[in-house]
């Protein structure tokens, strides 16, 4: 059985927002309840050399969100004009790439496997058909970031586990 385009990115994408927009949603109600300070969560790195938590969920938005539109586009590049959001404003932006993501007709999507996406990173232009980008490229960076993230909040000591990281599984026979 083949799978389709959709199929790989959608619910994949979507999975993991979800799960993500919970991890979110759980840390802070842990920080708030143990007088842990949200913008020091956002600032925070796993080590001094790291990306903050701050670019850990804006790059879960990015390769999912920003890959979809890249999809589409055929141009996908380094994040950038996200701003510096809040706690409050990185759980916007993650049920904001939900809403967009959501909305994206299948047929339409599947359409875009065909094309090209082109990663722009400084002078370089890095070719790739939309498939392996998404299974190469940009799915693998997504997961990175989800998993980063969700380690950051643990080390915290969000009480955080296996089963919030998965999200809603989709099941059947």
């Amino acid at each position: 059985m083949a799978l389709s385009f959709y199929e790989i990115t959608v619910p994949n994408y979507l999975q993991t927002l979800n799960a993500v927009a919970g991890i979110l949603d759980t840390g802070r109600n842990y920080c708030e309840e143990n007088d842990i300070s949200l913008d020091d969560v956002v600032a925070m790195r796993l080590i001094e050399d790291m990306n903050p938590f701050q670019f850990q969920i804006i790059s879960v938005v990015h390769h999912s969100e920003g890959a979809m539109k890249g999809y589409e586009s055929g141009e996908f590049a380094p994040p950038s004009g996200y701003g510096e959001p809040d706690y409050a404003g990185m759980q916007a932006m993650i049920q904001g790439a939900i809403d967009y993501i959501s909305s994206r007709d299948e047929a339409t999507v599947n359409s875009w496997s065909r094309g090209q996406v082109t990663f722009r990173i400084g002078g370089n232009e890095l070719p790739f058909t939309a498939a392996n980008f998404a299974q190469t490229f940009s799915m693998p960076n997504f997961y990175f970031h989800a998993t980063t993230s969700y380690d950051m909040l643990r080390i915290k000591g969000v009480p955080l586990g296996k089963m919030n990281f998965l999200g809603q599984m989709r099941m059947g026979v």
